[in-house]
This record gives C-alpha cells, structure tokens and sequence, in this order.
C-alpha cells in the first residue's frame, strides 16, 4: 500500500541521505489520550491503564503515515507549515493497521470475580489504534515497531528503508524552497526509481496537489 509520510525539509533531507525514518515513541506523540483511549473514571483502574502506557512505550514505538498527501491540514502540522517534504512509501498491506476514529472512549470489560480491569489482546490492540473522531483527518495507518534497544542512537530509534518500507515518492511542499534537481540528484541512484515533485495550493477547493510546471523544471547545463 503506498503511504504518506509528512516531516520538515531538514529531517526529510536526512532521511533520504542515511536512508532510513525516525520510529516515533507513544509519550511523544501529539495526542495526550495515545494508549489511553478508555474509560478510567474509576481511579483504582487509572494507575493500572497509565503503567500499562509505560510498558507499551518503553518497548514498542510506531511511524505514522497517511493514506494521501492532498490535506491541507497535514502540511501545516506536520510540514512545518507547508515548507516541508512528503516522502511516499510503499509497505506491505500486513504491516499496515488503520487507526480507529472514536467519538467516546473505549469500555473494558470488568473480571465479574475479581472486579478488575483485564486487557484482552484485543484490547491492547484497540487501544493501540484508537484516536478522537477529530483526528480523522489524518487518515492515518500506522507501522508497529518492537524497538530495539540495542540500537538506539541518543535516546532515538530508526527504521532503515526496505522492501518493507520502499521509498517511491517525494513531494516538495508548496512553500518548499529546496530545489527539485537537487533532491532529485539525491535519490538518483535509488532502486526502484523514485519520483520527485513540486506541489502547489489548488485553486479551486481546498486541496495541496501536484504543481507540474514545477515538477517539469530542469537544471540547464
């Protein structure tokens, strides 16, 4: 499935140089209810539900994609307001979980013996994935990751590109000043062949599309 991934020029530069994407950690995402998606008005469940987080957090991260790249919205929140990049990957269908859009938060169920809270697997994986409805326009497929620590570079994880996240896309925001040879020169010897373009505002619905005057543009010799 070909995805989107929507970051600052400077970051996505690196990207494209080390070849490789930042795995991002729950605690540092923007949403404060992420993995905390339930009902915990009982404060006898709300300390289990917040070291439940903890646990998660410490060993699983995750990269946020979209299923397109023509929102408005998500470059001004996750391009450094329209400056930035969009990098297009293609990542196997399985890897992929879509993100659930609720308008109340979750019930668990109660253990009618003990009185307690238990997370089934599939709460786990519920909670995982659950957002506000507000959120929904993201569109947003997330890739799990078990995180390495074996790995970590100064309290970061990474993810190399691989047939499981194949770089096939660049689009240069509408206010992105980088030139489109130079990040085209960049990429040049990547395997599949990865297209590069310049976006711009449409102008006649509020939509950020290809801009192909632009993405025709040539460096003359």
């Amino acid at each position: 499935m070909r995805v989107y991934y929507l970051t600052g020029a400077q970051f996505a530069l690196s990207n494209l140089a080390l070849r490789r994407i930042k795995i991002a950690r729950f605690e540092d995402l923007n949403d404060p209810f992420e993995l905390l998606g339930v009902d915990v008005g009982d404060k006898e469940h709300r300390a289990a539900f917040r070291a439940t987080k903890e646990q998660i957090n410490e060993n699983k991260g995750l990269i946020c994609f979209s299923k397109s790249w023509s929102n408005p919205l998500m470059w001004g929140h996750y391009a450094e307001k329209h400056t930035g990049m969009c990098l297009g990957f293609d990542v196997p269908n399985k890897l992929l979980a879509p993100v659930i859009y609720a308008e109340r938060l979750l019930k668990m169920e109660i253990d009618p013996k003990t009185r307690e809270r238990k997370l089934t697997e599939k709460d786990v994986n519920q909670l995982l994935r659950t957002k506000f409805f507000d959120w929904k326009y993201e569109d947003e497929m997330r890739l799990f990751v078990e995180l390495d620590h074996d790995t970590v570079e100064s309290g970061k994880y990474f993810y190399s590109f691989s047939e499981d996240l194949m770089l096939r896309e660049i689009i240069l925001g509408p206010r992105c000043e980088l030139p489109i040879e130079g990040v085209r020169n960049i990429v040049a010897d990547f395997k599949p062949q990865v297209v590069a373009l310049k976006s711009r505002i449409a102008f006649t619905r509020f939509e950020v599309l290809e801009n192909k005057v632009a993405s025709r543009t040539t460096t003359k010799g």
